[in-house]
């Protein structure tokens, strides 16, 4: 059994390192800290599983996830976050991840996903499922930004200006700005603290 294990906090991958090894004994697990590296290592082997950080330094976990999926990496992806499962459970779905599961969760629930998504199957939590099945209603305005436009909101309404955004993402601020602009006229908001008000209204923050 060879896992692929992708974030950057040790002490988190060293928690899920013992979680494998303990449950499976003669499984091999790799580590790796940045989003170029997993895009790298996905593609080196053939995983039994790939457990993908959603929040990580450069490229954040959905799009390094539609990359290992572009480069032709079929592996089960469960997604693991700090934030809560309605606000990216069923955009990583959507996106090829075979999973999502809170950080937060505990091991018995790690395990019971990840031997879900070995066994060809999709780790859906009751509320995951019934958000996909819901009819195309009303659906908050977020829900309408990119998966891009997401980040850089949840970025701008913790605090950090344009250009710290700007470095943190690798992009420059001009296309920052621009990222900030569509917001404002998606969410109908006119500034940063009204951007910031809705992100925590919202629980996005």
């Amino acid at each position: 059994m060879k896992f692929l294990i992708a974030d950057d906090h040790a002490i988190v991958r060293k928690g899920l390192v013992d979680i494998l090894r303990e449950e499976f004994p003669a499984s091999e697990v790799t580590e790796v800290a940045s989003s170029s590296d997993a895009i790298q290592e996905a593609g080196r082997h053939a995983w039994d599983a790939i457990l993908l950080d959603i929040s990580m330094p450069g490229r954040n976990g959905i799009e390094t996830l539609k990359q290992i999926r572009a480069n032709g990496v079929n592996a089960p992806i469960l997604m693991l976050s700090m934030h809560p499962e309605d606000q990216y459970a069923v955009r990583v779905l959507k996106a090829g991840a075979s999973g999502f599961l809170n950080k937060e969760s505990a091991t018995d629930e790690l395990l019971h996903a990840i031997h879900r998504v070995l066994s060809g199957k999709k780790y859906i939590t009751p509320f995951v499922a019934e958000k996909l099945a819901e009819a195309d209603g009303d659906k908050p305005a977020h829900e309408l930004l990119s998966d891009r436009e997401m980040q850089v909101l949840q970025l701008i309404a913790s605090g950090k200006t344009v250009s710290e955004v700007a470095t943190e993402i690798s992009l420059s601020v001009n296309t920052i700005s621009t990222y900030r602009a569509r917001i404002l006229d998606k969410l109908g908001l006119n500034n940063n603290a009204e951007l910031t008000r809705y992100a925590i209204d919202n629980h996005l923050v």
